[in-house]
């Protein structure tokens, strides 16, 4: 199977073969965006100070480090761990409309609002696997530009290059299928048969 790599700028077109459950990578640019970002979009109908329609962003917030050269100060990324997207849910469809942003990464699923702002405005909700921080952050190449640094560094947002950034789990794609959802009800069809069979076995159990 070919590898699949999305280049920011990304289009709707972009998406249309993507479906839930495929492996894709990311190239170009991803921007850390978090709760208080989302909260400044949505309810204080703020403006992000950087344009990412057609971009990418991610529910995260990194451990930076500055340095210096040539008398500017530089940032670079020492560890980026996905945070629980779901935080953002009540928030997201409202951030999609405004910002074209197309590919929204994180960890988790994510519910109804993301479902419908991924299938009206056509993006993607995915997953990076969690526990790979450190990886995560040898996939970025540099830090472009740092905006609203007065909310400190998880809030930040921190406009990082990219390269083949993944891989990344599609839980919900530009038609609103949500591949947690889809899993929750084949499992739980599954359950009273897989308990049936454990119970007898642990019944000592008090």
């Amino acid at each position: 199977m070919n590898k699949k790599i999305l280049q920011t700028p990304i289009s709707r077109e972009d998406l249309e073969d993507i479906k839930i459950g495929d492996i894709i990578y990311l190239s170009g640019n991803i921007v850390t965006c978090r709760d208080v970002a989302h909260r400044r979009v949505v309810e204080k109908n703020m403006p992000l100070p950087l344009d990412i329609r057609g971009g990418a962003i991610l529910h995260a917030g990194p451990i930076i480090k500055k340095t210096s050269a040539d008398g500017e100060d530089r940032y670079e990324i020492v560890s980026v761990g996905p945070t629980t997207s779901m935080r953002m849910e009540k928030f997201e469809y409202e951030f999609i409309e405004k910002t074209g942003v197309r590919v929204i990464v994180g960890k988790g699923g994510m519910a109804s609002n993301t479902e419908n702002g991924c299938k009206d405005f056509g993006a993607l909700h995915c997953v990076f696997p969690a526990g790979c921080a450190v990886i995560a952050a040898m996939e970025v190449e540099e830090i472009q530009s740092a905006d609203w640094m007065e909310l400190g560094m998880p809030e930040t947002l921190w406009n990082c290059k990219v390269k083949e950034f993944g891989p990344l789990i599609v839980s919900i794609d530009a038609k609103g299928n949500n591949l947690f959802e889809k899993n929750k009800v084949e499992f739980n069809k599954k359950k009273d048969e897989a308990l049936a069979e454990i119970l007898p076995e642990v019944s000592f159990i008090k």
